[in-house]
């Protein structure tokens, strides 16, 4: 897959808001700071399509990125894990990702984002176990494989995988400094029917 081009489209605060207009849409979830508009802006190869920062949870709404002028696109979900605002606005951002996961006909996978250099959180493993207990599709994408020598990085994935109790094939290496894991991450979208 090549990706000709992308832009913002819009961003989502409220259920009511969400898109669901037949477009194909690929997902990306994670802890916040995992690297999730890093990964976004390498894969596109657009530096500021999606918003980073240095401060954990600054995604607190869906943003929404259209792709090849609207062949599919990308959804840019809140990150979890962290929060500087009260437990109702958590609450709020929690109940927008489960309306999304559950109800988007449009959703075609989830990329799931950990850090490789970290056993996965608690809210890792409930992130696994939610589109498992669900059926919806799914990837987990093993950020920051730069930080890695390149002979441990194959060691580390096996390592999430066992970890989380997945097939190993389904967890991609991938680094948004280097673009390390960009080629099999495109794959994934030719081979799935958009």
């Amino acid at each position: 897959m090549e990706i000709k081009n992308a832009k913002y489209k819009t961003s989502v605060v409220d259920k009511k808001n969400i898109i669901d207009d037949g477009v194909p849409e690929f997902a990306f979830v994670g802890r916040s700071n995992v690297g999730k508009s890093s990964l976004i802006n390498r894969v596109c190869g657009i530096k500021n399509l999606a918003k980073t920062s240095s401060t954990p949870g600054l995604t607190k709404m869906i943003n929404y990125f259209d792709i090849n002028n609207g062949q599919f696109r990308f959804v840019d979900l809140p990150g979890y894990g962290y929060a500087k605002v009260g437990f109702k606005h958590t609450a709020n951002w929690a109940g927008l990702m489960e309306e999304y996961l559950l109800h988007s006909e449009s959703l075609k996978t989830v990329f799931i984002l950990l850090d490789c250099r970290h056993n996965p959180s608690e809210l890792d493993f409930q992130m696994i176990e939610f589109v498992m207990a669900y059926n919806i599709p799914f990837v987990v994408v093993a950020t920051k494989v730069d930080k890695l020598a390149k002979s441990k990085i194959k060691n580390a994935c096996m390592a999430l995988a066992k970890s989380l109790k997945i097939r190993d094939d389904i967890v991609v290496p991938f680094s948004s400094e280097n673009g390390y894991g960009k080629e099999r991450l495109l794959s994934y979208f030719d081979n799935i029917e958009v």
